[in-house]
């Protein structure tokens, strides 16, 4: 039988409720001409999820929407065979279709991993869309140089890891946002970080402004609220604005334009220090720079010269209470739950 979780149809509040999704069980698809049915291996939970479905972007009772990595079961689909790992998007199911007539975004298309370039759980993390994303996030966009100083927010989070060393390799000062403090001691002393600075702390502001004594040139933006409030008179004039994500207001009210707030707030420094900010789509930058991307980090990640923290959990059950703990900062690294069998860790065991 095939397991999944998909919308209660109970309105959906600020942040998700216990009773907010609903496990279905039915057996599994059957693969049409032109398919490919595989097993979830691996699920990726991230902020921006919660987004999508408070738009009413999913179906009613189909699977809610994520990045998986999967293993193909049955295959009628050109290019794909029985046993291959592929990046897809399962979703928060077991088992799901892949090929013509399946739904998914048009930047998505489903690809076969080699387990030699690293951990498979990776195409879903530093390997896949989220380093993609701090990739385009910090080096196109951010046009770091050497001597300028980064600040990164959720600096331990999935994207803001990658994000914060991709910009020290480059010789930036480079400073991340966090918010336990064992999460600032991972960004300083496994990430590389020059430091990293609290937002729990009741003086973030003034600590945040003496770890940059001179401004802030790039900055990319996951967070917004407070943390964007103590960014913006750090501004130096030319200084680089990325904004990936605001996850401090994916819980405002339906309707909310938490950007255009926060660009009405800076829109005085912004006009005065000529600061440029820039709105980041990972699905801009899937055809022209996946295989740029992937050239300069996969060599970086074999030899440790990026790092990259997951936090795996376990099991169908769990996947609601880990998205919800990951919604409120509770994971450590990229939030992961492990839902089947990874054949590549069992054969190394």
């Amino acid at each position: 039988m095939n397991r999944y979780w998909t919308l209660s149809g109970k309105p959906l509040g600020a942040w998700p409720e216990p009773d907010t999704f609903e496990l279905r069980e039915v057996p599994p698809p059957a693969p049409a001409a032109g398919q490919a049915l595989s097993r979830t291996i691996y699920i990726s939970l991230d902020p921006y999820q919660w987004g999508y479905k408070r738009r009413g972007a999913e179906s009613p009772g189909a699977p809610c929407h994520a990045r998986t990595v999967s293993q193909v079961i049955e295959s009628r689909m050109d290019g794909f065979a029985a046993g291959d790992l592929v990046f897809n998007t399962n979703g928060w199911s077991e088992y799901a279709l892949m090929g013509e007539g399946v739904a998914r975004p048009s930047y998505m298309i489903p690809r076969k991993l080699d387990p030699a370039q690293g951990r498979i759980s990776q195409a879903l993390g530093v390997l896949g869309m989220l380093g993609l994303t701090a990739y385009a996030g910090m080096v196109l966009m951010g046009k770091p140089a050497a001597g300028e100083t980064a600040v990164v927010s959720a600096a331990s989070g999935g994207v803001g890891q990658i994000a914060g060393q991709l910009a020290k390799l480059r010789g930036l000062h480079v400073v991340g946002i966090a918010g336990r403090e064992t999460k600032c001691r991972f960004v300083v002393d496994e990430l590389g970080f020059d430091t990293c600075v609290s937002h729990l702390s009741p003086t973030f502001a003034d600590d945040l402004r003496a770890t940059c004594p001179a401004g802030i040139d790039v900055y990319f933006e996951n967070v917004g609220g407070a943390v964007f409030d103590a960014v913006l008179p750090l501004f130096n004039p030319g200084a680089r604005m990325t904004i990936c994500g605001l996850i401090a207001h994916y819980g405002d009210a339906a309707g909310t334009d938490a950007r255009a707030a926060s660009m009405k707030r800076g829109e005085e420094i912004f006009g005065e220090r000529g600061v440029t900010v820039r709105d980041l789509f990972v699905g801009d930058f899937v055809e022209t720079h996946h295989d740029a991307f992937l050239r300069e980090v996969a060599p970086l990640v074999a030899a440790g010269k990026i790092k990259y923290l997951e936090d795996i959990r376990h099991g169908i059950e769990t996947v609601p209470a880990c998205f919800a703990e990951m919604l409120r900062g509770g994971n450590f690294g990229k939030m992961l739950v492990q839902v089947g069998n990874d054949p590549t860790v069992s054969a190394e065991a």
